[in-house]
């Protein structure tokens, strides 16, 4: 390679270096939109809309909350997949779309070749509800109930695929006994199925049954976290209700398309651990009763590989298939 050929190589290479770093500092230029994969009400966008006014302030840009319901959040994954790579679409998505699914259908997207990690925002446990003419006062009760009545006790979820439908099918595996699943497209549905009798049992975001309890339209049954939770500390888990080893957690986290450039996803992680770790965004997502866990993109990959492998088991041992 001749001097000329090496000084041209050398400008292109300073040339990209300094576009890329204009390109980053420009970030965002104009709206940034979080897509979310379920109807209004449910919990992906109450902690997308939570988070939405405060990450608005500290980019300097408005940032949109956009529902694309179906699919159990696939729909909105696949979008975001699909959008330009420069930080201004992000999806907020749960441990269905992106850890479950894969396993139980061919999906348009790869979680791990097509999205790239931003942060985890928030973990929490399911609390199980069930509707007050169901007999049944304790998850023995209930598990009895299903039982005795096979194919009869319904359960809904937000989706195919969700924490919430593995959940059940995990307690259904345990519990060996038939349960059967009703999707919705997310928890706010899901709950107006609980209240209107259409479903038996709801596998709920902590809060959202809350008021409904209090007035008699639910009765809560058990959390499906290992331990109990400390934001629900009166609410028993499945596992201390009979079925020792049973966990089932659900997340939800930020991701971008793949090829959205470094310094744009390190800006996003850094404004969205700020924004998710700041005293009011961490009181107003505990009475949701979620709890924050920000950290980096590859604290981010590493758990969704390890949730992958680890519902890749549970859906090939209790035999899930797609509905």
């Amino acid at each position: 390679m001749n001097v000329t050929s090496i000084k041209t190589s050398l400008f292109l290479v300073l040339a990209a270096c300094f576009a890329q770093t204009g390109f980053s500092q420009g970030f965002p230029s104009r709206p940034v939109t979080v897509v979310v994969g379920f109807e209004p009400g449910g919990g992906t966008d109450t902690v997308a809309r939570i988070v939405q006014k405060p990450l608005s302030d500290s980019l300097g840009q408005q940032v949109v909350v956009e529902n694309r319901a179906g699919a159990g959040g696939n729909i909105a994954v696949d979008f975001v997949a699909k959008s330009a790579p420069d930080g201004h679409t992000l999806v907020l998505a749960n441990v269905g779309s992106l850890t479950v699914n894969p396993h139980l259908l061919k999906l348009p997207y790869d979680p791990f070749r097509d999205l790239a990690p931003i942060t985890m925002a928030v973990v929490f446990p399911n609390l199980i509800v069930v509707h007050p003419s169901v007999p049944a006062k304790n998850l023995a009760e209930l598990i009895a109930l299903a039982k005795d009545k096979p194919g009869t006790v319904t359960y809904g979820s937000s989706g195919i695929g969700g924490a919430g439908h593995l959940a059940g099918e995990l307690l259904a595996m345990m519990a060996k006994v038939e349960l059967v699943h009703v999707p919705y497209k997310g928890g706010g549905p899901a709950m107006a199925g609980l209240l209107g009798g259409q479903i038996m049992i709801y596998f709920a975001t902590p809060v959202a049954p809350l008021p409904h309890i209090k007035a008699g339209k639910a009765r809560p049954i058990a959390t499906t976290g290992a331990i109990r939770s400390t934001l629900l500390p009166d609410y028993p888990t499945v596992a201390e209700s009979g079925y020792p080893g049973y966990e089932a957690i659900n997340w939800y986290a930020y991701l971008a398309p793949a090829k959205t450039p470094r310094e744009v996803v390190d800006r996003l992680n850094r404004e969205l651990v700020k924004v998710l770790n700041s005293a009011e965004t961490v009181a107003a997502l505990h009475k949701q009763g979620v709890e924050p866990k920000p950290g980096s993109p590859e604290d981010l990959a590493r758990f969704m590989k390890s949730e992958y492998e680890t519902w890749g088991k549970v859906v090939k041992q209790a035999g899930i298939k797609p509905q």
